[in-house]
């Protein structure tokens, strides 16, 4: 399925890498949303819009692990959006001491990315299901949003996770030596940040998309990394 060649070269990240850093840290909370919340947030979604064929577009951990059923996926490009490092976290990969960055459409540019069909069966349900695993805080930073996307089979309307700029969880567009520097040390109850940044960059070459910002952001990770651990022992 693969949309552009990647460019040449390996990763200088690589799982071993990962691994020095590798590490899971306490839950500090629960989610602040209750259920008639997040079936309140799945209604507001279809109201605005009730597809037909409910389509997902993935551009960061949702590439590998949707965590969800699809029956097509396709190369897709959401246009007026670029992916950003832009989402403070305190929990998940991220503690309240050291929060991680994560992943969100953020305004401007574009974004290759990838878009899943789900079953045409139970769009309430699904939607349900993907709202409690991408949004926690309330009022969240990452909302859901219908937004264009251009494929090689026409254009089509998806459901993707955009940063809300007035949203407290914000962090605006940071230089990538900032977002390396928290990417190389962060880590939470799901596991490390580095580890995150490098299942994300690895799947995204997997598919031939090159991020030209997220590879210059796994290069200083992987430099971090080593300059931090190359005088323990075993490094």
């Amino acid at each position: 399925m693969k949309r552009t060649k990647a460019g040449h070269g390996a990763m200088a990240l690589t799982g071993s890498l990962v691994a020095r850093v590798e590490r899971t840290e306490p839950d500090p909370g629960t989610t602040e949303h209750s259920d008639a919340e997040y079936d309140g947030v799945v209604e507001r979604l279809l109201s605005q819009y009730r597809p037909e064929t409910l389509w997902v577009f993935a551009y960061g951990s949702l590439i590998w692990n949707p965590e969800f059923d699809h029956i097509e996926q396709r190369a897709a490009t959401a246009v007026g959006w670029h992916r950003s490092f832009c989402l403070k976290l305190t929990r998940w990969r991220g503690t309240r001491e050291l929060p991680a960055l994560m992943l969100a459409l953020d305004r401007g540019g574009s974004c290759n990315g990838i878009v899943y069909r789900l079953p045409g069966h139970d769009h309430f349900g699904q939607l349900g299901q993907l709202m409690r695993r991408e949004i926690d805080a309330n009022p969240p930073t990452n909302m859901p949003r219908w937004i264009k996307v251009r494929t090689s089979q026409g254009p089509l309307r998806a459901l993707a996770f955009v940063a809300a700029t007035e949203g407290r969880a914000y962090a605006g567009r940071l230089p990538p030596e900032q977002v390396a520097d928290t990417l190389a040390r962060a880590a939470g109850h799901w596991g490390s940040s580095a580890q995150y940044l490098f299942r994300t960059v690895s799947k995204l070459e997997e598919s031939g998309i090159r991020d030209r910002n997220l590879w210059r952001i796994q290069e200083l990770v992987a430099r971090q990394i080593l300059a931090a651990t190359s005088s323990e022992p075993g490094a």
